[in-house]
């Protein structure tokens, strides 16, 4: 045979090939596709990993257990709760960020996600471009707190005496860029008074110091303070929502009060990895808002002084945009050192 004729059959046969090949894979990529989107149909096939930033017993793991609970009987596979801590949460977070994004570990996160990334620490993860918002849950006020032994019974008082003795009036927080050191500083901020921050490993390692006056102020959650003040342990001064608590409903509103800034919550939701199906999305936050609107939720949230918060996913991820940029500029604007 002439080479002529070699060149020729040799560029049939691979002409060939290439007919062969291309006939596979436009068999295979349907069938991967449809595969996908079966998958996402019928999710979920097996249980759902809901990952808790912070160890067991704290008001974050109660809410993310009862939701688990509620969501296992609706989804027809166990949410299991699992607690990554460590870390300020940023652990268990990027745990859900390295993630696959097929719904099967979705994070339960606090508004600790934020503070967190807007203090300028430096982390493995961006909370808005590497996370999904899937719903808010719930969120629940602060009360500004003072000892017994303190001469103020009312916010204006408060702001009066702390003015009179700037950068002496002591608080105490669960820690640097916390929500209680930033809803405090955001208290100093709007009240235009100087305070002493006094960090702490947590809230609760705070209220013995004051109970006893060591400390001049505090901002505990309204579930956290409320049995206290009707101990006569420590006095409650103003509520940091825009409406009144049921808990405490004789104690204002800070705008009633007269500090129409300072309104605070600490908020929970739900969040996935990057790049999550918009058809699991959709279906779990409708099966999260689903459960928020039962009775015997909402009546266990608002005994810990929490609200349930029906949301979408387009409205979570505008409050952690929003609440991203009031805390950096707070942060700025105030010269917070977050170190």
């Amino acid at each position: 045979m002439s080479q002529a004729n070699i060149a020729m059959t040799l560029k049939a046969l691979a002409s060939l090939a290439c007919v062969v090949c291309l006939t596979c894979v436009s068999g295979i990529l349907p069938r991967q596709a449809h595969a996908q989107t079966q998958a996402q149909t019928n999710w979920p096939e097996r249980p759902v990993k809901l990952i808790v930033p912070f160890a067991p017993g704290a008001s974050t793991d109660s809410v993310a257990r009862l939701l688990a609970s509620k969501l296992s009987l609706r989804l027809g596979q166990q949410v299991v709760v699992e607690n990554k801590s460590g870390g300020g949460g940023s652990i268990g977070i990027h745990a859900v960020v390295k993630a696959a994004p097929d719904g099967y570990s979705v994070l339960f996160a606090s508004s600790t996600v934020i503070t967190t990334a807007a203090s300028g620490k430096k982390l493995p993860y961006d909370p808005l471009k590497d996370l999904t918002p899937i719903g808010e849950t719930g969120s629940v006020p602060f009360i500004v707190v003072v000892p017994p032994s303190s001469t103020a019974t009312t916010l204006s008082e408060l702001v009066a005496q702390a003015r009179a003795k700037p950068g002496t009036f002591s608080y105490g927080t669960g820690g640097i860029a916390t929500i209680t050191h930033l809803g405090t500083e955001l208290f100093a901020s709007v009240a235009n008074v100087q305070l002493l921050h006094v960090p702490y490993k947590g809230v609760g390692e705070a209220l013995p110091d004051l109970m006893a006056g060591r400390l001049q102020l505090l901002l505990p959650t309204v579930a956290v303070g409320t049995p206290l003040i009707r101990a006569g342990k420590m006095r409650g001064l103003a509520v940091t929502s825009a409406q009144r608590s049921p808990l405490v409903p004789d104690i204002p509103t800070a705008a009633e009060a007269g500090l129409p800034g300072l309104q605070v919550e600490a908020w929970w939701g739900v969040l996935g990895p990057a790049r999550m199906p918009t058809s699991i999305i959709k279906k779990l936050n409708e099966e999260i808002n689903a459960v928020l609107v039962m009775p015997d939720v909402r009546e266990l949230l608002a005994r810990e002084g929490a609200t349930a918060r029906v949301s979408t996913p387009e409205a979570f991820g505008e409050l952690m945009r929003t609440e991203l940029t009031r805390w950096k500029r707070l942060i700025k604007d105030a010269n917070i050192s977050t170190e």
